[in-house]
């Protein structure tokens, strides 16, 4: 793009204005004051003569020319790095390239102010896959994956997937998804699947076989998804023990729900965060072999927020998490795999694996309404080991949770039931560890100390170790 002489790019000039990714040459002038040039690329002018996208086998040309046009309208040198930049990361979030390299250079015709554009673009090869291991909520799974970016040349996806748990679970699926109106913000998706898992807490194992549709979308306030699902289950009881609560909801059964979600996050990390919040609220219509309907109800919001000077490190939490379904015929009931349930590392802690509720022969039977509070404060390790390097992966967890559930009687007095989850709420208290493994996963090994337990719940005092995504 020629050359650029100057002393040192201070602040404002062509190199702190210019984001990676485009490629540019320097020379600088010798180190005499009297001789330095210092330009300002917000004045000068510039008229793109020409673009040349290179690499282009089978992306559609309507979709490049469309994030590329904007260029033509660039008055300054500034505006033009800038423009080709957010071409570059459009262009990258729609999934059509692998990377993306920006030259800029003087046109070839001489004209005054003339200047050209060259994109080096890299597409993703027709079929790719792998096999990689994930972690969920308190599970480990390997995954093996075939996907076909881009496949029809404007941003589509389509991928296969097998997996298999540890805790006997194995499922597999089909998804597609293709982003609308140019945007990689606003997109359709649809899958078909068949999962297989089994809930040794509530005595039963379930076959569903299903599919859906979503669509997503970004508002002012917040991000949307919409989601039709029909699912065909398949309940059976897991062992000869299984209780004769959990065997008469056996059998198969039709589910079509209506699902939306809304979410703010502003978090500035989905695994340990230390500044920001998360809100998010789902409504569920569902209707179970065209006999009744269920409304479902569920909120989940966490604020993070420094509560002491950033040198100390600190981090002081809190969540907050409610749900609340019923259904509206007054002699139907909800089905076990459906209902809320509480206890174990990731949401009440001092708890076993779904541990609080109501049981019939140690199967956790769930229930139809629920609540959950906690706070939270992080610190650095003592003494700050490994500072600046390992140590800053390991913090130091003091927590206070409390919850509840039961089931709301929407014919009788809904405030004496309201002041019963309340008076008679399970909380505990504790102390540990946690590990920040990236952006995939934390694990937290605490001591816990179970405070207010109730008539059939399972209490885990003492060490209590969890591994997941999503902690409350």
């Amino acid at each position: 793009m020629g050359a650029v002489h100057a002393k040192a790019p201070p602040s404002g000039t062509l190199r702190d204005s210019q984001p990676t990714g485009i490629k540019t040459t320097s020379t600088f002038a010798p180190k005499k004051d009297d001789n330095v040039i210092k330009l300002d690329i917000d004045k000068i002018p510039v008229r793109v003569q020409r673009i040349v996208v290179d690499g282009l086998t089978r992306t559609k040309d309507d979709i490049v020319i469309r994030e590329i046009r904007p260029l033509l309208n660039a008055k300054t040198f500034d505006e033009l790095v800038h423009l080709s930049y957010n071409a570059k990361v459009k262009m990258e979030r729609l999934g059509v390239f692998k990377n993306v390299v920006i030259a800029i250079d003087v046109s070839k015709d001489n004209r005054e102010y003339g200047y050209e554009v060259l994109f080096e673009v890299q597409e993703f090869r027709r079929i790719d896959g792998g096999i990689h291991t994930s972690i969920s909520n308190n599970d480990g799974s390997l995954d093996f994956q075939l996907k076909m970016p881009n496949i029809l040349g404007r941003g589509e996806r389509f991928s296969l997937d097998y997996t298999v748990g540890t805790k006997r679970t194995h499922g597999y699926s089909a998804y597609f998804k293709k982003p609308l109106n140019n945007n990689p913000d606003i997109f359709f998706g649809s899958t078909a699947y068949q999962f297989h898992g089994e809930y040794p807490w509530s005595g039963y194992k379930q076959t569903d076989r299903g599919i859906a549709f979503d669509l997503t979308f970004p508002t002012i306030l917040g991000s949307h998804n919409i989601q039709w699902e029909g699912v065909w289950r398949d309940l059976r009881a897991l062992t000869r023990d299984t209780s004769f609560s959990v065997r008469e909801q056996a059998g198969h059964s039709l589910k079509s729900s209506l699902k939306h979600t809304f979410t703010i996050d502003t978090r500035d990390d989905p695994i340990l965060p230390t500044v920001g919040m998360l809100w998010r609220t789902s409504q569920v219509q569902f209707i179970f072999r065209k006999h009744f309907s269920v409304l479902d109800i569920e909120t989940f919001f966490n604020f993070f927020y420094y509560n002491f000077p950033s040198y100390l490190g600190q981090i002081f939490q809190m969540s907050l998490a409610g749900g609340l379904m019923r259904t509206l015929d007054p002699v139907a009931s909800v089905s076990i795999s459906d209902r809320f349930f509480l206890g174990g590392p990731l949401t009440l802690r001092g708890f076993n694996l779904k541990g609080c509720g109501p049981h019939s022969h140690d199967n956790a039977l769930g229930a139809e309404s629920y609540w959950l509070a906690a706070a939270h404060l992080y610190s650095p390790l003592p003494f700050r080991p490994g500072k600046g390097r390992f140590g800053e992966l390991f913090k130091t967890h003091f927590f206070v949770n409390a919850g509840n559930l039961g089931n709301l009687d929407f014919s009788g007095c809904s405030k004496s039931f309201l002041c019963r989850v309340c008076v008679k709420m399970r909380w505990s208290y504790g102390c540990g560890i946690v590990l920040c493994m990236g952006r995939i996963a934390r694990l937290e090994l605490n001591y816990v100390v179970p405070m207010r337990v109730q008539k059939g719940d399972k209490a885990n005092p003492g060490l209590q170790f969890g591994i997941g995504i999503q902690f409350l």
